[in-house]
C-alpha cells in the first residue's frame, strides 16, 4: 500500500512578480473599453485616474476614441506590453483575448467578465476550466473571471469595474475578497466612514487561476501591509490556506477573516454563488484558530478587529484598564469585558490615590473608572496617565463621546505611550463629527458597542499570546514513518474501504505508541480459557470481527467475565449471536479475550479526512456525551503537546480528568502524548486512513498511563494524494 505524502505548496516568483504587476500597474489595457458606464467603461474611467502616472490604453475595435483616450483595434497592436490587461468582453472572447496578450508578453490579467462556473452549467464550468488551465500553461496569472477588479489604494491606483472609489484612504489594511460586490460595495463603503486605512482591495472571482491563498502570500511580502482582511466563501485548495497561514504566522503579520459557511443556508449559498467548497464549519473554526486566523462574523467586526491589530503594538500585559465618564457605560463595559476572559485588574495604591487627588471627592478611582465630567477637562490627561503607566494595565480604553478637546487629549496619551495598544468606545451619535472624526483620522481605533470592543481586544491578545508561543516552539512537523509502520499498512492493503476488526486496528496503532489492552485472539473455548486465565480476570469477550464497527448493538461484546465458566458461556452466546446477525460482507475471525480495563476515565480520541483540510484529530468526552452534547475539540494534524492541552481544555467532560467526587487525578501527560501521536499517525497516512476511532480511551489515574480498550480503523477505498 502506498503512503502518500502531502502536497507541498510553493509560490514562485514568477507567479509573485505577474501578482505585483496586477497591483502596481504602470501601464493597464482595458479590453471591452467603452464609453458608456457598463463594465468596460466603468473600469477605463477608474484607471484613467491614475492617468498621470499610468499609461492607459483603451482597447476595443469600435472605436478610434473612448473617453477622450486614443483607442487600439486589439492588444496586438497596442505600442508597449502593458502590465495588466482588463478583461471585459463576452464569456467566449475571453480566451482568445488571453491568448493574445500572452502573444504580446503580458503576465498579468483580470478577467471581470461573467458566464464561467457561477452559472452552474457544464459550458460554463469546462470554458472556465479551459481558462485556468491556459493560464497554467502560458505563465499568464489571472485574477476572476467574474470579479470585479482590484485597487492598489495606498497609490491610488483603481483597476476596478466598480463605481465606487476613494482618495486618501491608503492604510495598513489588505483587503482580499472573492465576492467583488461585497469589496467594493459594504466593506470600501465602511472603510470611507470609518477612515480605515487599506493597501489593496483585491477581488478574485471564481479563481480559475489565482485564489484567495495566492493574493495573501503576495500581501505578507508587502511591507505597507500590516493586517490582511478576508471574506472567504469556499476555499479552493484550503490546504494552501493553511500554508499561508503558517507563513503569516511567521512574519507576525495577522490574518481577520470572514468565512461563510456557519449555517447549513450559508454553505448553500456559498457553494450556489461561488462553486467552492465548504467544509464541516466545527472543522474550519477549529484550523483556523490553530493557525492563528481569527474568524470574525460580519463587515464591521471584519474592519474594526483588523484596524485594532494594525495601529495596536503587542500588549505588554493583559491587563485591561477602562475610563469613562459615566458609571452605567463603564459597568456595561466591564461586564462585557468579563464575558469574554478580559482582565480588569484592581489599581495599583499608586494609581489609585493619584486619581482620586485629581476627582478631590467627584468620583472614586477604580478600574473601570467612572471619572464624571473629568472626562471633558484640562486634568483628563493625568488620569489616563495614572492608569496607563499602571505596571498591571497592558491596554488602555476610554469610553466617552468628548468633543475635539478630548480627542485630541485621546491622540496625545496614545503618542505619549506608543508602547501601549490604546481603543476608543464612541458612546455618541455616529454621525458626531466633533471629535469622532479626530479620532478615526488619527487612526484610534474606535468601536461603538461594548461588546465589539471587548471580543476585539480579545482577539488582540490571543492573537499575540499565540504567535508568541509559535515563534517559541515552531509547528509541528510531520515525523518519518518507520519501516515498521510502513509494514503494519502494508500488510493491511487488501481491507481497503472497510473497517478493520478491533484486533487489526489495535495492532495498527500500537505501531504508533498508543497502548492498547492486553489481550489474545482465539478461535476455540479452551483457548478463551486459557487466554483468561493468563490476563488474569475480570475479563472481557468481543467478536473480532471484520467490517462491523458497532458490534454492542449486535450482542457481540460481553464485559466483566470472572471465571472459566462464564468464559464457556460468554464464547457460545458470542458465536450463537454472530450466526443470527446475518450480518453481509462481514468477516468472523474469532474471539478476543481482554484485560477489562477499571478505575479510569472514558473519552474518546479519533481520525477524520477532510478532502479539503486532510487528516484530522478529534479528542471528546467518552460514552454517550459526545454524541450527545458534541463535547469535542478538533485539530489539524500534526499537532505538538500545546495544541493537545488546547484540545483537552475545550472538552467541558475532561475536568473528570482532574478528579471528581474523591476519584484521583487522571494521567493527563499520557493522555497529550496520545493526542500527538495519534495526529502524527493521522498526517503520515495522508489520505490512506480514512477513519479511526478510539472509544474508549481509558485515562488511568496518574502515572498509569492509557490504554485504548476499543479501536476501529477504516481505510479508504482509493488512494488520492492530499
Amino acid at each position: 500500500m502506498r503512503i502518500l505524502e502531502p502536497k507541498v505548496t510553493t509560490w514562485n516568483d514568477d507567479q509573485l512578480s505577474s501578482i505585483g504587476k496586477m497591483l502596481n500597474p504602470r501601464s493597464i489595457a482595458v479590453v471591452g473599453a467603452s464609453p458608456r458606464m457598463a463594465y468596460g467603461g466603468r473600469m477605463l474611467a477608474a484607471s484613467l485616474k491614475a492617468a498621470n502616472r499610468v499609461n492607459i490604453y483603451p482597447v476595443n475595435p469600435r472605436y478610434e476614441e473612448v473617453q477622450d483616450v486614443k483607442c487600439y483595434p486589439s492588444v496586438s497592436s497596442l505600442p508597449e506590453t502593458p502590465d495588466v490587461v482588463c478583461v471585459v468582453v463576452s464569456s467566449g472572447q475571453v480566451l482568445d483575448v488571453l491568448k493574445e496578450s500572452h502573444e504580446k508578453g503580458t503576465r498579468s490579467a483580470i478577467v471581470i467578465s461573467a458566464g464561467f462556473s457561477e452559472r452552474g452549467t457544464s459550458e460554463g464550468r469546462d470554458l472556465q476550466a479551459q481558462v485556468g488551465a491556459f493560464a497554467k500553461e502560458s505563465g499568464l496569472r489571472i485574477s476572476g473571471p467574474n470579479c470585479l477588479g482590484l485597487a492598489n489604494v495606498k497609490d491610488d491606483i483603481w483597476v476596478s469595474a466598480s463605481s465606487r472609489g476613494a482618495e486618501g484612504l491608503g492604510g495598513p489594511i489588505g483587503l482580499v475578497c472573492q465576492s467583488g460586490a461585497s469589496a467594493f460595495g459594504p466593506f470600501l463603503n465602511r472603510a470611507i466612514d470609518n477612515h480605515i486605512g487599506l493597501s489593496y482591495i483585491i477581488s478574485t472571482g471564481n479563481e480559475a487561476d489565482l485564489d484567495f491563498s495566492d493574493f495573501v502570500r503576495y500581501l505578507l511580502d508587502d511591507a505597507d501591509t500590516k493586517v490582511i482582511a478576508g471574506f472567504v466563501e469556499g476555499f479552493k485548495d484550503a490546504g494552501k490556506f493553511i500554508e499561508v497561514a503558517k507563513l503569516a504566522a511567521e512574519r507576525r503579520k495577522p490574518i481577520v477573516l470572514i468565512k461563510i459557511g456557519r449555517s447549513e443556508l450559508g454553505s448553500k449559498a456559498a457553494q450556489s454563488h461561488t462553486a467552492a467548497l465548504t467544509g464541516l464549519d466545527a472543522l474550519y473554526d477549529s484550523a483556523l484558530a490553530q493557525y492563528g486566523v481569527i474568524r470574525v462574523a460580519d463587515y464591521d467586526e471584519l474592519l474594526e478587529v483588523s484596524n485594532l491589530l494594525a495601529n495596536s503594538p503587542p500588549p505588554a500585559t493583559s491587563g485591561l484598564a477602562v475610563v469613562s465618564h459615566s458609571g452605567g457605560i463603564s459597568s456595561l463595559t466591564a461586564d462585557m469585558c468579563g464575558q469574554v476572559g478580559l482582565d480588569l485588574p484592581v489599581l495599583s495604591d499608586e494609581a489609585r490615590d493619584g486619581i482620586n487627588e485629581v476627582l478631590n471627592g467627584f468620583g472614586w478611582a477604580s478600574n473601570p473608572s467612572d471619572v464624571t465630567g473629568f472626562a471633558n477637562s484640562d486634568s483628563f490627561p493625568n488620569i489616563m496617565q495614572f492608569m496607563a503607566n499602571d505596571p498591571v494595565m497592558g491596554t488602555l480604553v476610554v469610553a466617552s463621546a468628548g468633543g475635539d478637546a478630548q480627542a485630541t487629549q485621546v491622540i496625545a496619551q496614545r503618542e505619549l505611550a506608543p508602547e501601549m495598544p490604546l481603543a476608543f468606545l464612541w458612546t455618541g451619535s455616529r454621525n458626531e463629527t466633533a471629535g469622532l472624526d479626530m479620532l478615526k483620522k488619527a487612526r484610534i481605533p474606535v468601536f461603538y458597542t461594548p461588546n465589539r470592543l471587548a471580543t476585539g481586544i480579545r482577539s488582540l491578545l490571543n492573537y499575540h499570546d499565540w504567535a508568541g508561543n509559535r515563534g517559541r516552539n515552531g509547528f509541528p512537523k510531520t515525523q518519518t514513518i518507520t519501516p515498521s509502520q510502513r509494514a503494519v499498512v502494508d500488510n493491511l492493503s487488501n481491507k481497503n474501504g472497510i473497517a478493520l476488526s478491533e484486533h487489526e486496528s489495535k495492532g495498527l496503532i500500537a505501531e504508533w505508541g498508543i497502548p492498547v489492552t492486553k489481550e489474545s485472539l482465539v478461535s476455540d473455548v479452551d483457548n478463551a480459557v486459557a487466554a483468561a486465565n493468563e490476563i488474569g480476570y475480570p475479563v472481557v469477550m468481543k467478536a473480532d470481527v471484520t467490517n462491523l464497527p458497532h458490534k454492542t448493538d449486535a450482542g457481540l461484546v460481553k464485559l466483566g467475565i470472572r471465571n472459566s465458566d462464564e468464559v464457556r458461556k460468554a464464547f457460545d452466546e458470542i458465536t450463537s449471536s454472530f450466526t443470527k446477525s446475518g450480518a453481509v460482507g462481514v468477516t468472523f475471525n474469532g474471539i478476543t479475550v481482554q484485560e477489562m480495563v477499571e478505575d479510569a476515565v472514558e473519552v474518546i480520541v479519533g481520525i477524520s479526512y477532510d478532502s479539503q483540510l486532510g487528516a484530522t484529530v478529534l479528542f471528546g468526552s467518552g460514552g454517550v456525551l459526545v454524541e450527545v452534547y458534541n463535547d469535542i475539540a478538533l485539530r489539524l494534524c500534526p499537532v505538538d503537546s500545546s495544541d493537545a492541552l488546547e484540545m483537552i481544555s475545550e472538552v467541558k467532560g475532561a475536568r473528570l480528568l482532574e478528579g471528581f467526587r474523591g476519584s484521583a487525578a487522571a494521567d493527563s501527560n499520557a493522555l497529550v502524548e496520545t493526542l500527538v501521536r495519534v495526529s502524527q499517525l493521522g498526517d503520515q497516512l495522508g489520505g490512506t486512513l480514512a477513519e479511526l476511532d478510539i472509544n474508549p480511551l481509558m485515562v488511568l489515574p496518574a502515572g498509569r498511563g492509557v490504554k485504548a480498550a476499543d479501536a476501529v480503523a477504516v481505510l479508504r477505498l482509493s488512494l488520492i494524494h492530499i
